[in-house]
């Protein structure tokens, strides 16, 4: 089979390499998918083969991909990226949601949540509409929601954030982007901001999670906003405070709390350079696998040659150059995004961390899903969930996407 969309849900049978399903890995499984769900778990290949020998008389058989010895994954879900491929989602168009979409599916990113910058309202609503636009476009991973990725941030942890743009929570504003709920499915913010607990009471009750980021709150501040229903860190260790001074004595900060609040869930930039090995192996050792997610937090430059590139939306005034695998602020002072793709998360947490393939593809599946309550149709291969899946070897290249039930890219024979 060629590259290329076959343009609907066929009956499918993926079969020949390793299967990771919940609780292991099946060598020599499969996985039949039927009208973009799927259908029937093989557990080996005598399995496979008897299915296959006993199709009844007229009944077509499905089409066949042999994953050759491969990986096969449960489709990887991204709960925080800004772009890829010379596409922002700030950009304010559909043609970005579909040209940063298509270049994280070709790269197993199955369910993706487009995540904004801190912006005025008026930028923000345009990416409202074209993430509306963008959805006619069945080519493209699942977009379950919006991440609001600020304005009401610290200035003191805003990273690569405009500081212009960084306000403390306004109700007016808010509740006029809150006309769009149905649109949001998170919303980071700092929340020793004043309003900030109430607008994170405002977003549970409409069933949105309000995850801390860009904040210099304590303990004390984060186990309020916990009990509120902020429940995720936004890319831990990245934009937030860690223990400090404060006259004298030592208090501890976002990361901390982190870590003390066992069921606080966290991401993590897995892209090797944001994290080191020894951190990335201190998060693994400190928090529950379910409660990692890996995220991408890429931007426009995510799958292009080094150089300088634009910061958030067309017209801005913020410049990132990318060099040494990773994007940095013009000082080169300080990161301003991520330029890696899903496969490289998996393969950084395998390489660097010491997890097995099948701990790190929970973080980039299973652990996502749990957290934002999607759990029940996607984030593992199991029967009745979404038909998304990623054929990977053992280099983590990736050979095949399915992305509910339809074929994205196929390098398989």
């Amino acid at each position: 089979m060629s590259a290329g969309n076959t343009g609907g849900p066929v009956p499918l049978l993926i079969k020949g390499g390793l299967l990771i399903v919940p609780g292991g890995c099946l060598p020599g499984g499969a996985v039949l998918t039927k009208a973009g769900l799927i259908e029937r778990i093989f557990r080996d290949e005598a399995e496979t083969k008897v299915f296959l020998s006993s199709l009844p008389r007229g009944e077509a058989a499905p089409e066949v991909l042999d994953s050759g010895g491969a990986y096969i994954s449960p489709g990887f879900i991204d709960l925080h990226c800004h772009g890829g491929g010379g596409h922002d989602f700030m950009d304010g168009t559909a043609e970005a949601f579909v040209g940063a979409g298509r270049l994280h599916l070709s790269h197993g990113t199955t369910c993706l949540y487009p995540t904004t910058l801190a912006s005025s309202a008026e930028v923000l609503e345009r990416s409202i509409t074209a993430f509306h636009e963008a959805m006619r476009d069945e080519d493209l991973p699942e977009f379950p929601g919006l991440h609001l990725e600020g304005p009401y941030f610290s200035q003191a942890q805003r990273g690569a954030q405009d500081p212009r743009q960084i306000r403390n929570p306004d109700r007016a504003e808010y509740r006029s982007v809150l006309n769009h709920a149905s649109d949001i499915a998170r919303w980071t913010m700092a929340p020793e901001l004043p309003g900030a607990l109430e607008l994170g009471r405002e977003l549970v009750a409409l069933g949105i999670l309000p995850a801390i980021g860009h904040s210099d709150a304590d303990y004390d501040t984060v186990l309020g906003a916990f009990a509120a229903g902020f429940t995720l860190v936004t890319h831990l260790y990245s934009g937030m405070s860690m223990v400090h001074r404060v006259g004298g004595y030592r208090r501890a900060g976002v990361v901390e709390s982190a870590f003390l609040i066992d069921e606080m869930a966290v991401e993590v930039i897995a892209d090797g350079c944001h994290l080191p090995a020894s951190l990335l192996k201190l998060i693994c050792k400190i928090k529950r696998p379910d409660r990692i997610c890996l995220i991408t937090d890429a931007m426009r430059a995510a799958g292009l040659p080094e150089g300088e590139y634009q910061l958030g939306g067309q017209g801005g005034d913020l410049r990132a150059v990318v060099r040494d695998g990773v994007a940095w602020m013009p000082d080169g002072q300080a990161f301003a995004g991520s330029v890696a793709t899903a496969d490289q998360l998996v393969a950084t947490m395998v390489r660097l961390a010491g997890l097995s393939v099948e701990q790190a593809v929970g973080m980039m599946s299973s652990s996502p899903a749990r957290v934002m309550g999607i759990e029940d149709r996607k984030g593992s291969l199991e029967v009745g969930k979404d038909a998304d899946i990623v054929v990977f070897d053992e280099a983590f290249a990736v050979k095949a996407v399915v992305a509910r039930g339809r074929i994205a890219r196929c390098a398989c024979r």
